[in-house]
């Protein structure tokens, strides 16, 4: 794949999720990405790789410490983001759009609590909310 490629139809969901938390930093080097996704410190390498090769992000030294890189997602990463977002709305809207209006609130409300757990779960091992590689709840509306 070349640097022009790169929509994102062409972007695996494991290579969205990371270049979801390099958008939302200021650069990261790979172990920092392994440790959000909570993945092998190879495959957050492969990850970066895949996304540099799409012109998705770009390595860079890192000032305090010139054995590192800092990896930076590029102005693409914004758009593609946007539209990768988009494509999964319409997606979830497609397969939502076959259930009764009540079972989607009900549906709604359980996926909630869910979210929820995972909420107080995360920060009783020291998650913040927010913290890149987060999930955001998903509108079944």
């Amino acid at each position: 794949m070349h640097a022009g490629e790169g929509a994102a139809d062409d972007l695996p969901p494991h290579l969205v999720r990371a270049l979801r938390v390099f958008a939302h930093s200021d650069g990261l080097r790979a172990s920092e990405l392994a440790r959000h996704l909570r993945v092998a410190p190879r495959s957050a390498t492969e990850m970066v790789d895949g996304l540099q090769e799409r012109g998705l992000v770009t390595r860079e030294p890192d000032p305090t410490d010139r054995r590192a890189t800092l990896v930076r997602a590029t102005s693409r990463a914004e758009a593609v983001l946007a539209e990768a977002a988009e494509r999964r709305r319409d997606a979830g809207r497609a397969v939502f759009a076959r259930l009764e209006e009540g079972d989607r609130r009900e549906l709604a409300r359980l996926l909630g609590l869910v979210v929820e757990a995972e909420e107080q779960t995360g920060q009783a091992r020291g998650h913040r909310p927010g913290d890149p590689g987060d999930h955001p709840r998903a509108s079944l509306r």
